[in-house]
């Protein structure tokens, strides 16, 4: 039907309790109809695992009163995975959108978010789709500056698309002195996170690690940078794709063979 209101849905990495699915949940009504399938516990760092040796579980839930909602014992991929084909098996999704997470999510932290990992899910079924995350990893942050981005951002793609195969990354610099400056488009800065492995003791005596490290950024001078936008009080959008083929390294490599 014409006047039919999009179909979006709603998930994110950091469990359906968490501050920012509820924030983006009252974004995304403004919008259109919202169903909600997200993990029933913290998926962070899950990058795009699906669950495959275990059963998946899916349970209704009146979190957020008359929205539908489901909340899923697997990852975020398998929420995205469940509601195409289970959820709205009979309806194809208008857009997914992802978030909103608690902590960055630029360069390098994309491979292992899976706040993105659910979007890239849905660009590879080919449904439009956006992560969402805010440079703030408090509990309970403040996502009241960042609102009217994410609207502005979800009504552009609802009325333009995206190219297929693709979802946008988006960050939020934190509640600051300042309104955020504007919206860049940018690309991934080029960084890393440089791993340290605590070595511990366990009341058994028996040794564990503990991931510890610290973000290295090898773009400092670039101004075009997701790192450079969000530092610079910008919300940085990324155009992300599940294509990784080093197409370059592809042409000079076929005069090996």
């Amino acid at each position: 039907m014409a006047d039919q209101k999009p179909l979006i849905v709603v998930t994110n990495d950091d469990g359906i309790t968490s501050h920012g699915i509820r924030t983006l949940i009252e974004i995304m009504q403004k919008l259109g109809t919202v169903v909600v399938v997200a993990p029933n516990a913290p998926q962070s760092g899950m990058g795009h695992a699906i669950t495959i040796a275990n059963p998946l579980r899916l349970y209704p839930s009146d979190i957020f009163g008359d929205t539908i909602a489901y909340e899923c014992s697997g990852t975020p991929a398998d929420c995205v995975k469940l509601a195409k084909h289970h959820v709205l098996k009979d309806r194809a999704p208008d857009l997914v959108v992802s978030g909103i997470n608690h902590g960055y999510n630029t360069s390098i932290s994309v491979l292992y978010s899976g706040t993105m990992s659910a979007a890239i899910e849905a660009a590879i079924e080919g449904i439009p789709a956006i992560g969402f995350s805010l440079g703030d990893f408090s509990r309970q942050p403040d996502f009241s500056h960042v609102r009217d981005h994410v609207e502005q951002i979800v009504r552009q793609v609802l009325e333009n698309g995206l190219d297929k195969g693709v979802a946008l990354n988006v960050n939020f610099p934190p509640r600051a002195a300042e309104d955020i400056r504007g919206i860049r488009v940018c690309r991934q800065a080029n960084a890393k996170w440089q791993e340290v492995f605590d070595e511990r003791r366990d009341p058994h005596g028996r040794r564990y690690f503990w991931l510890d490290g610290d973000f290295v950024n090898f773009d400092t001078h670039a101004e075009d940078t997701d790192v450079y936008a969000v530092e610079n009080n910008y919300t940085s959008v990324v155009p992300c794709q599940y294509d990784l083929t080093a197409y370059k390294t592809a042409e000079t490599i076929r005069g090996w063979f």
